[in-house]
């Protein structure tokens, strides 16, 4: 097979380079704009390319559908900082998430449930849940082409690194097999480095509703993860009343109501262990309408 690039659309080549060029590191790039707005937003178009002066580069490439800018490139023309957080397998289908297309001025760190902290020498916030975080100044912006797919190389020189010490060795290193990071192929699918390839569904084209839209019961659950929480929050939409009132007649879910009437001191275990089950065989349409039908 021999594919020439200006016989194809650029979204049917691009499927072909993601496809080859994998698997591909994520910059979750965290940014701010002149107002202090904040966002959050992955890219797998990402490396480094030097150490002396340490340099990341990543691309938000232009619009394949509307030819226009993401918000992260507009914020670093504004502010010419950047925070690149490393992305580990505890925290994909949050990621996943805060790559929806939400309208400039929403916070990613809210609608993906993440935790923002303080740089200490940049102004956009780092992601707690990341293992590892770099305080970037931008050094440059390339711009490559003025149509949809062109990319826009951002040069990165690393300020400071944050790295938790969980993903530490003996050495004082960073254990590959600790860190258990993920990296971007083709399509759905996401290769997780100590353990091999995974699916992830990519966002739904209407952006998720968030994760800050689910209960606080939910959102603080010390039972479903980060992950699960990640996939609730990319439904489209809460179930409405009655969708919620039929779902609760079903048999087997009257049988999890009684269990949890007759121990409502563990109401919120049975119920999330049950929803964390639901996730796991693919099931989240069930799962949300199980924690919300019995959210009161």
């Amino acid at each position: 097979m021999i594919i020439d690039p200006k016989k194809y659309k650029p979204s049917e080549f691009h499927a072909y380079i993601l496809g080859a060029v994998a698997p591909r590191p994520i910059a979750f790039a965290s940014t701010i704009d002149k107002n202090g707005n904040p966002n959050l937003s992955p890219f797998s178009f990402f490396n480094a390319f030097g150490s002396n002066p340490p340099l990341l580069i990543f691309s938000p490439a232009l619009s394949g559908r509307t030819g226009g800018t993401k918000n992260t490139l507009d914020n670093i023309r504004e502010v010419d900082e950047v925070v690149i957080n490393v992305v580990s397998y505890s925290m994909v289908q949050q990621t996943s998430l805060a790559s929806s297309e939400y309208a400039k001025g929403v916070n990613e760190f809210v609608k993906a449930g993440f935790t923002p902290v303080a740089s200490e020498l940049i102004k956009p916030f780092r992601v707690k849940e990341s293992p590892v975080q770099m305080e970037c100044k931008v050094m440059q912006v390339i711009q490559t082409g003025v149509r949809g797919g062109a990319a826009n190389l951002v040069l990165c020189e690393i300020l400071l690194m944050h790295i938790n010490d969980d993903v530490l060795d003996e050495n004082q290193k960073i254990d590959p097999v600790k860190i258990d990071q993920v990296a971007r192929l083709g399509g759905n699918w996401y290769s997780r480095a100590a353990k091999g390839l995974f699916e992830v569904q990519k966002p739904l084209a209407v952006a998720g509703m968030g994760i800050d839209l689910l209960p606080e019961s939910v959102r603080t659950s010390k039972i479903l993860t980060g992950n699960d929480l990640g996939l609730l929050g990319n439904s489209k939409e809460m179930p409405s009343a009655e969708v919620l009132k039929a779902y609760s007649e079903r048999d087997d879910v009257k049988k999890l109501t009684n269990a949890v009437n007759d121990d409502p001191s563990h109401k919120g275990d049975i119920l999330h262990l049950a929803a964390h089950q639901l996730l796991a065989e693919g099931k989240t349409e069930e799962a949300l309408m199980l924690l919300l039908s019995q959210s009161n």
